[in-house]
């Protein structure tokens, strides 16, 4: 049942929402803050949830400290809209596969963008590719969803204060529930 996977991410949050993953913030207070980000924005459910949820492939597997202690990117935006895709709509499921790219986009079209980046931003940024080539940039303003992760990517940077308060997660699970795939409740 998909409600099960609710209580799943709630627990990947609790054991590994300590760590920070290179970054001043906790995972957890990182989720809460973009997803705070995205709705004090006005932003639709699904986006609310997907930044909520963008990280959660570095909850999964060690991935989380993957670019820090071992120099390899271990795609966390792929495992995670992997996870989410099962239970989740492609509008929640689509910015966060498609957030890391928009990093890689957004230091293509905009050369300033890349300074303002988190240490650990940047090292992962070196890790998965760098700024994208043209092509790269046609293909990815192409994507469906592509609107939908530069601003989920604008949130995600912004979302990363040790010191910012943001509602807690068990606050978010109506928002879940009421966003599980119909074909999977």
């Amino acid at each position: 049942m998909s409600v099960d996977v609710i209580g799943r991410i709630f627990e990947l949050f609790e054991r590994f929402g300590a760590q920070h993953y290179g970054e001043d913030a906790t995972q957890l207070q990182h989720a809460l803050q973009t997803a705070e980000l995205a709705r004090g924005a006005g932003c639709a459910d699904t986006l609310v949830a997907a930044a909520l949820l963008h990280d959660i492939g570095q909850l999964m597997d060690d991935a989380g400290e993957a670019a820090e202690l071992f120099g390899v990117d271990a795609r966390h935006e792929i495992g995670g809209a992997l996870f989410l895709s099962k239970h989740f709509p492609p509008a929640v499921c689509e910015p966060v596969r498609l957030h890391v790219a928009a990093k890689r986009y957004l230091c293509a079209v905009d050369r300033s963008y890349a300074d303002g980046l988190s240490r650990a931003s940047a090292l992962s940024l070196k890790l998965q590719g760098g700024p994208m080539s043209a092509d790269e940039v046609r293909a990815f303003e192409a994507e469906p969803f592509f609107e939908d992760a530069v601003t989920l990517r604008r949130f995600d940077d912004a979302g990363k204060r040790p010191d910012r308060q943001a509602p807690d997660l068990a606050g978010h699970r109506p928002l879940l529930e009421s966003l599980l795939a119909s074909d999977a409740r």
